[in-house]
């Protein structure tokens, strides 16, 4: 289980933030719709906190 959360499940967590930041960032760079900045960014947030509670439960098994 502790291979999975910090092999696997760590590095898509921190992945989507990324991509999403990295797809908002190309949004606002082009010129795009600025409703769509705001929902990429509100979901850059959402899985912040994802990745932030992925990776504590990560270190929490680990440390068991």
């Amino acid at each position: 289980m502790s291979y999975f959360m910090s092999h696997v499940a760590v590095p898509i967590a921190v992945g989507a933030v990324a991509l999403v930041l990295l797809l908002g960032l190309i949004n606002m760079m082009r010129g795009g719709s600025p409703w769509t900045s705001q929902k990429l960014m509100r979901l850059r947030v959402l899985l912040q906190f994802i990745a932030i509670v992925v990776i504590m439960l990560a270190v929490w098994i680990m440390g068991r």
